[in-house]
């Protein structure tokens, strides 16, 4: 008997979709994302315990892996790039890998989540070590590229992390810290790009943002740790270093042009009054934390 998934199963909600109006049919759609939410809620204490795992690892320099296929491992890839411009992670500490290549972020290449033999061999790839973590990511939980991927990790004594839209699946089951994102019947059935998508995104967020303030990249609730490589990032930083030392935008310019823009280099500066050389010593004298380096006396 075919064993159908919860993520599989025709949801019984609206059985005649095809026949509502444009106005109907997105509220229909809009409101069965709430479930997305209420999975990921639900799932938070996993997420968290996967953020107090990793944490010690990327504090030694290890590296953040994904694997993943289709929407999960462009989701996977979304979440690894847009680390750098955010918390100043370097690239190279987060690397994404989607089954069938990079062109896969544009073309669906079929038949490729289905070789578990080649999420093995891209994971060995990039020589995964022990002090690395790996976020494997599968809506059905039994992606076979993706348990590739989580048995080349274990073997390498990577921290393995697991997100899976079904439960008592393989993904989940192979993993040191299973997170389970139980969104249930798609209300187009089959189309975890949907609220199963949606689940998978708002949980990489909660991680990976959660793991960045851990690591002492936002002070009170401001990313201070953000790369300025554009005029609209230059904006926001000059933004975020007037609020966090109150002070003029002139002020923070000034600063921020005497530290290449660092944030929170500028807001020590300011706040403690001293040269940009001494308000970095006074960050790397504590692991980066503003909050830490301005206590000192």
């Amino acid at each position: 008997m075919l064993n159908i998934l919860n993520t599989e199963t025709p949801s019984q909600r609206h059985p005649d979709l095809d026949l509502y109006d444009s106005a109907r049919l997105v509220s229909a759609l809009v409101e069965d994302q709430q479930t997305a939410l209420e999975a990921v809620r639900a799932a938070a204490p996993a997420i968290a315990a996967a953020v107090d795992a990793a944490l010690p690892r990327m504090v030694a320099g290890g590296r953040l892996l994904y694997a993943g296929a289709g929407t999960s491992g462009r989701l996977g890839v979304l979440d690894s790039v847009e680390l750098t411009p955010t918390f100043s992670w370097p690239g190279e500490r987060a690397v994404a890998l989607i089954a069938g290549g990079e062109a896969a972020m544009f073309v669906a290449v079929e038949g490729a989540e289905d070789d578990e033999a080649q999420g093995r061999r891209d994971l060995e790839a990039v020589t995964p070590a022990a002090g690395d973590v790996l976020l494997g990511i599968a809506a059905s939980g039994q992606t076979p590229y993706v348990l590739g991927a989580l048995a080349a990790a274990r073997a390498a004594g990577c921290l393995c992390i697991g997100l899976a839209n079904n439960p008592g699946t393989a993904v989940l089951a192979a993993s040191d810290h299973p997170i389970l994102l139980d969104t249930g019947a798609e209300l187009i059935s089959g189309s975890t790009r949907l609220k199963a998508g949606t689940a998978q995104k708002m949980a990489l967020n909660a991680f990976s943002s959660a793991l960045m303030v851990r690591l002492n990249k936002v002070y009170g609730n401001l990313m201070v740790d953000m790369k300025a490589s554009n005029a609209k990032l230059v904006r926001r930083a000059v933004a975020l270093t007037m609020r966090a030392a109150g002070v003029d935008e002139a002020s923070a310019r000034q600063a921020l042009e005497a530290c290449d823009f660092s944030v929170k280099t500028a807001v020590v500066m300011l706040l403690k009054q001293v040269p940009a050389d001494q308000a970095l010593r006074l960050l790397q004298a504590h692991a980066g934390s503003v909050r830490q380096a301005l206590a000192r006396h």
